[in-house]
């Protein structure tokens, strides 16, 4: 009787069952008013009947007695039967039979129900018994007043603990503090709003294992009776630990895809790996490089250091600054020194306690105080190990497993790819800034006709070097040439460029072309290297590849007089002497490279001690400020001509300059001089034939007054063989210039265009041999052209270095 009372929803219960009651020969000696409802016969039409004749179609009578067969071995039976209804009609049964004994009798009980009913019973207690015994997701229910009620099998496996011990414990119990909190927060949430909670995670960490990272997917939902009291709170628990690893593995991937390897610093790849690692996968990282790779060489393979610690972050302590990292040896046996000599990663799950004590204090060893689990893995990329990245966990209980080592490599061989490509590019930049180095003025040479402070600046976050350069020439003449320039673009072929035109405004300048001529020639040979290069690109003609700004000045500090030209550049600044600074007002030019366009130059006086600046657009800031407010703030910084000029150009920088900024940046300011007028003399000659000893004996007297005497038979000779030339083949007027400043200078001009050449005369010609002598005796000497006609000139050294040049340049 236990088992037909067992439940009162049981569709064969004895108040819902159709019941009836046969003897040990079949015979029917009992029948219910519910069994006359289902089958349709009273019980006077079936007592003392035999069951197999009155409720048994014929055709159903052998299952019939093979169940009744079973059921007197078994001493009980169920299952479904077709039992006759009294229209006739057969009625699909399902039967329990069980057996009763009184007085030593036995009879058979049969309860009775629609197979429907008893099928759909069956299936509710099979998904009971499911839940509870089968079921591989955890199953707690909980009393009103937070008490566990029952539990499943899926609990005892989740927790380590029998279901009878749980039961009556408080919720939460075997979780760790603050774990046990939120779990019971939200039962009590959900059984105070009576509203379900779906697939919440929390983390269910056990008090007996607190280290072992454990997290539950939780559905609470209330237990309600028929008339809607609270009874409980039921609880569906997933453990879903390995799939929360899961997707903090690919969170921690996306994080450092974006992360790491923002800029092509190789330095600063390292740090942003370092800081990734940490707190996500470790409580400490380090990143350490082989010196090759910190300097962008590509290392040697199977190198094993050394090495420079350039990467470092740590929970609860402050890492070290990389800054200047000193070399680092590992000894052979750490497992940094293993990894960099193999390529392999390294795993130590659970260091030995002595392990650390052993490793400190050995050469190069960094070990973390308090570590108890360490990874280290290669960053190797392109098949070179660049250097290894250790893991260190001290704070975490949890030693490293597998799957941390596979997401370690994972993301040390990303980040050795961003590494790589910084180093390539440290590497391409480092031959960018030799050759640039190469190209540019090391040193600006002493000027009689101005003080100059230079001032070069590269970019700091463009992604290649510039093309801006600046130069001081010296002309014949006491003159001095000031020009800045800048290539359009970035890069090798930048700087290759920049070095080309530097040299061809070197070869110009020595022609002594005025400033609007050479930028006509500059501009013929940049097309000239555009067709160049069109031709090996094979793009179109109507393409423009290489193009370029220039300022061009000449200033003469005999007549205080400068001549300037420019291409596409900004203008210079002019401040007097009174620190009035403002743009000089010269035409504008096209930048060089569009061809076919004039050059304009302009010509001004500037008084002495007077600041010429000249300059690159990178110093105006172009990509952060307004050109206007730059130039603005350009003449402010230039309104003390009297400063040291160093000074000046640190007052540029700093009203202008951002700390790294983003072009590159050429800075030439020059303060004017006079030569007084005692160091220069100037005759006017005679057409005559006498003009060459009038020209000797002027210079006597003159060299005579500036004790120069040592220095009158070459400086004789030279202006003879000149004056005479000048008589000879060109026109008149004649004038002889006389310049002492740095060297001695002497001059003739004439009114001819006709250059002088010099050649080597046969041993029977009588003549041909005057340029040639000026040529052994001056240190230099060339001729320059004006609209008037043209000067020959000669530079010999005041002191001490006569009687060597003249022995160099003896035959």
């Amino acid at each position: 009787m236990r088992q037909l009372n067992e439940n009162d929803d049981d569709p064969l219960g004895l108040h819902l069952a159709a019941l009836g009651v046969l003897d040990a020969q079949g015979t029917v000696v009992g029948w219910s008013r519910r069994a006359q409802d289902l089958i349709g016969y009273r019980g006077p039409d079936v007592i003392g009947r035999s069951a197999f004749e009155v409720l048994v179609d014929p055709g159903d009578l052998p299952a019939v007695r093979d169940a009744a067969e079973r059921c007197r071995r078994a001493v009980g039976w169920f299952g479904l039967l077709a039992v006759r209804h009294r229209s006739g009609h057969p009625v699909e049964l399902g039967l329990r039979v069980s057996a009763l004994e009184r007085d030593g009798v036995r009879e058979w009980l049969l309860a009775g129900a629609p197979a429907a009913d008893v099928l759909e019973w069956q299936r509710d207690r099979a998904v009971l018994d499911g839940l509870y015994h089968r079921c591989p997701i955890g199953l707690v229910v909980h009393s009103p007043d937070m008490r566990i009620l029952r539990v499943n099998r899926a609990i005892e496996r989740f927790t380590g603990v029998p279901a009878a011990y749980l039961q009556g414990k408080s919720t939460g119990v075997l979780l760790v503090p603050d774990d046990a909190r939120k779990a019971v927060d939200r039962v009590r949430q959900v059984m105070r709003t009576r509203r379900p909670l779906v697939y919440s995670e929390q983390y269910a960490r056990l008090e007996r294992a607190p280290a072992r990272e454990r997290v539950a997917s939780v559905s609470s939902f209330p237990l309600e009776d028929p008339v809607g009291r609270i009874l409980g709170v039921a609880e569906m628990i997933e453990d879903v630990t390995e799939r929360h690893r899961a997707q903090h593995r690919l969170t921690l991937l996306a994080e450092a895809s974006t992360r790491v390897g923002t800029t092509l610093d190789v330095a600063q790849t390292a740090r942003e790996l370092a800081d990734v690692m940490v707190p996500h996968l470790a409580d400490h990282a380090s990143v350490d490089l082989l010196q090759q790779v910190t300097r962008g060489e590509e290392p040697a393979p199977a190198l094993a250091g050394p090495v420079a610690r350039v990467g470092a972050c740590g929970i609860g302590a402050q890492e070290p600054d990389p800054g200047t990292p000193r070399p680092i040896e590992y000894a052979p046996d750490t497992p940094q020194a293993r990894c960099l000599a193999d390529g392999r990663p390294v795993l130590e799950p659970v260091l030995p306690s002595d392990w650390l004590s052993v490793q400190q204090g050995r050469s190069g060893y960094a070990s973390k105080p308090g570590s108890h689990s360490l990874i280290v893995v290669p960053l190797a990329a392109r098949g070179l190990v660049l250097g290894v990245m250790s893991l260190w966990r001290s704070r975490r209980p949890d030693p490293f497993a597998a799957d941390d080592l596979t997401l370690a490599l994972e993301l040390a061989s990303r980040a050795a790819l961003a590494i790589d490509n910084a180093r390539r590019f440290t590497q391409q930049q480092r031959t960018a800034f030799t050759l640039q180095s190469s190209l540019l003025p090391s040193t600006v040479p002493e000027q009689s006709a101005v003080e100059v402070a230079p001032r070069y600046l590269p970019a700091s976050a463009s992604p290649g070097l510039g093309g801006d350069w600046f130069d001081v020439i010296a002309l014949s003449g006491a003159r001095v040439a000031l020009v800045v320039g800048d290539v359009v673009g970035r890069g090798l072929h930048a700087a290759a460029t920049m070095g080309r035109l530097r040299t061809a405004v070197h070869t110009l300048a020595g022609l002594d072309l005025e400033p609007d001529e050479v930028l006509s020639r500059l501009d013929d040979l940049v097309n000239l290297l555009a067709a160049e290069q069109e031709a090996a690109d094979e793009r179109p003609v109507t393409q423009q590849v290489v193009s370029a700004t220039c300022l061009y000045a000449i200033y003469d500090p005999i007549s205080r007089r400068c001549s300037a030209a420019r291409a596409g550049h900004l203008p210079p600044v002019v401040t007097s002497p009174d620190g009035q600074a403002a743009l000089l007002d010269l035409p504008a030019g096209p930048p060089l490279g569009l061809g076919g366009l004039p050059f304009e130059a302009g010509e001004f006086e500037l008084a002495e001690g007077s600041l010429i600046t000249l300059y690159t657009n990178g110093l105006l800031g172009e990509r952060t400020m307004d050109t206007d407010e730059g130039l603005a703030r350009l003449c402010a910084a230039l309104t003390h001509p009297a400063n040291p000029l160093q000074d000046t150009c640190k007052a540029v920088m700093d009203a202008l300059v951002p700390a790294r900024p983003a072009d590159d940046i050429a800075l030439l300011i020059a303060r004017t001089r006079v030569l007084p007028e005692r160091h220069v003399t100037s005759w006017q000659l005679p057409m005559e034939a006498t003009a060459a000893a009038q020209a000797r004996a002027l210079v006597t007297g003159k060299l005579t007054e500036w004790a120069l005497e040592h220095l009158t038979f070459t400086t004789e000779l030279i202006a003879s063989e000149l004056v005479t030339n000048a008589y000879r083949y060109a026109s008149g007027p004649m004038t002889l210039r006389l310049i002492r400043e740095r060297s001695l200078v002497c001059e003739v001009s004439d009114g001819s265009h006709t250059a002088p050449h010099l050649r080597r005369a046969r041993t029977t010609d009588e003549g041909g041999r005057g340029l040639f002598l000026v040529a052994q005796m001056a240190e230099r000497w060339g001729t320059r052209y004006s609209r008037e006609g043209k000067t020959v000139w000669t530079e010999q050294p005041l002191h001490g270095a006569q009687g060597d040049h003249q022995a160099r340049r003896r035959p």
